[in-house]
This record gives C-alpha cells, structure tokens and sequence, in this order.
C-alpha cells in the first residue's frame, strides 16, 4: 500500500486498540499491516520476543521429519552454510567512494552493506524456526530476519529506542576491552546515538539517553559476538495511538542503518551499494495491548532468482579500515543456531 494509506491504517488500527503487525522496506516504497490473526494465512510468521504466530506454520521441511521441526538441528552435522562474499575488491570501490564523501564533509557515519552468497541445505522456514533471537520474521518464503536491534518500543506513553552499533569478535583476547576502547567504534557509536536522539526529538519530548554504551552477547552457529547498544527514551503527548503512523514514518528509515546527516548518506548509499536494499534494514513491528514493538531488520537472508543471499554491513567513519569493516560484514553472516 502507498504510504499515506499505511499512515491512516496504523492511525485508524491504533486508535481502535485492534492489534496488527506492520512491515515497511527500507525505500519506503512498500508498506504493509496485517491483521494478527490473518497475518500467518498471509504467509506472514513472527516471533517478537517470545510472542507469535511460529505454530501455524505448516510443515514443509524437505530435510526434517515432522517431529524433528520442533527440535534445533545439530550444528555439527545436520545443516551446510557456505558463503561466498562480495569481492574485496569491489567492496574497496565502494569504501573509496563513502571514505571520499565522508572527508568531503557529506557524511559523518554511513552503514555500507552488500550481499553475500549462500548455499544451505536448510530452508528460510527452518532458519526462523530454529534461529535464537528476539526479533524473527518469515515473510511470504521470500525472506526471513533475525535481527537483535530494536526500533522503537512504546509503552506508558513513552517511546525507547536501542541503537546498536560496534562489533567485535568474542573470542579475542580481551575482547570487552578492545571494544569499548576502540577510538572508531565510540565516535561511530556517539554519532548513531545522537542521530536517534534526534529522531526521536522528532516525535517525543524530554529525549535523554538512559544508558549509554552496554554490550550484548549473540551466539552464532560459528562464534560469538560482542555488539554494543545504548538506550534512548522519551515522551509521547496523550493520543499518540492516533498518530502512530506519523510516528514510525517520520523516523524512517532508521538511523542505524543508514547514518549522519541522514538526507545526504542515503543518497550516497545509494551510490556506493549500486542496488536497492528492499526490505532490508527495513522495519517490522506489532502494536498490542496498547503497547508497540518493533526490530530493524538485520541478519537477514532473501530469495535472489535460484539461491539465497545473506544481506549485511557495517559503519564507516573518517577513523574506518577498509579490511576491518570487509571482515565485519563477513562476520555479520551467521545464523543464531546453537
């Protein structure tokens, strides 16, 4: 649906306290609300931390039994996942030209992406059965998410968001402390939270970062990760149900994933990744019991004409390496089953 439509169906659903679970690309050009009880007949599955439709998908498995789906595979032996990254060369082009931009002044953060090439014997079905994270989504067997950054959550007439960016390696020797300490991933991590500071300063009143810079553990089926996040919250006027349409669109698309000052990095995204993102870095979300809830979608895996592809990135700044941030994208390639 077009966008002011979508507006006026979040408004109208809202304001009636009649749940609906929402989807929007990262172009703004598609726009999605589905009722909760008819999204799975949509071909839509979600799980928002703890709380979704995941039983009502039909078995399908190919490589499992009945009994086995409810069960997490074996990582030893009971799935392949083999990628194959964009070129490090071509990635460099695209590095140059943020890197050049960025001097120029255009841009002080941008989130480059690309897709990686994947061969897995496992289907987007089981990967959101099986995948451990707080935010999934299956959509139509075209793509499935599963992403552990926030959007925005509202509850009580007060609006969070939880930026998340930095990433390191857990198992490196004094990982923590290289993190946090690292000069590149504080500047890019200050930036992120002063961009979504003002986004929502947007929509909200009295904005204050609640807690800045904490670290989060995500397993892998090949490691585990450090990431870090803030914590950012603020105050809605009474009736806000009634705007809840403005209020996700006008913070579109989310700061994290695209970077500062927001109107020029998306133009040079644009430029840079040669492609659209589609519904990638979009966002996903439920309004229920007068409360929302809502994931940008990273860790994401898409239908690309016969295979798949793992869509992914990092933030670059004037302080960025171009091989540190190739072998963060690659490390970003993972799927959450343990």
């Amino acid at each position: 649906m077009e966008k002011q439509k979508f507006i006026d169906e979040c408004n109208r659903r809202a304001a009636s306290g009649a749940p609906f679970i929402f989807v929007i690309d990262y172009e703004l050009n598609n726009f999605h609300t589905y009722d909760i009880g008819e999204a799975a007949s949509a071909g839509i599955f979600y799980d928002i931390r703890g709380e979704g439709n995941e039983s009502k998908i039909p078995v399908t498995s190919k490589i499992y039994s009945a009994e086995d789906q409810m069960s997490p595979p074996d990582p030893g032996s009971a799935y392949t996942f083999e990628i194959t990254p964009v070129k490090y060369a071509q990635y460099q082009n695209a590095f140059d030209l943020v890197r050049k931009n960025i001097l120029h002044g255009n841009s002080f953060l941008l989130n480059l992406t690309f897709p990686t090439k994947l061969e897995t014997n496992l289907t987007l079905e089981q990967i959101f059965r099986h995948s451990r994270a707080p935010y999934k989504l299956l959509f139509k067997d075209r793509f499935v998410v599963f992403s552990p950054e926030s959007f925005v959550r509202i509850s009580d007439d007060r609006i969070f968001t939880y930026p998340m960016k930095g990433t390191i390696d857990a198992a490196l020797e004094d990982a923590e402390r290289k993190l946090m300490e690292n000069e590149k991933e504080q500047w890019e991590h200050n930036t992120i939270v002063d961009l979504l500071r003002n986004d929502l300063s947007m929509v909200a009143k009295d904005v204050a970062v609640l807690k800045y810079r904490y670290i989060d553990r995500i397993r892998t089926h090949r490691k585990e990760l450090l990431q870090v996040s803030s914590e950012i919250a603020g105050r809605l006027e009474p009736g806000w149900k009634g705007r809840l349409g403005e209020i996700l669109v006008t913070m579109l698309p989310a700061g994290s994933i695209c970077g500062a000052p927001k109107p020029k990095t998306l133009e040079i995204i644009a430029q840079a990744e040669g492609e659209k993102r589609g519904y990638f870095t979009g966002i996903f979300g439920i309004f229920q019991n007068g409360r929302v809830d809502s994931a940008v979608m990273i860790r994401y895996i898409e239908r690309a004409g016969e295979g798949l592809r793992f869509r992914s990135g990092g933030g670059i700044t004037w302080h960025s390496d171009p091989e540190s941030e190739y072998n963060e994208l690659i490390d970003k390639v993972y799927v959450p089953i343990v």
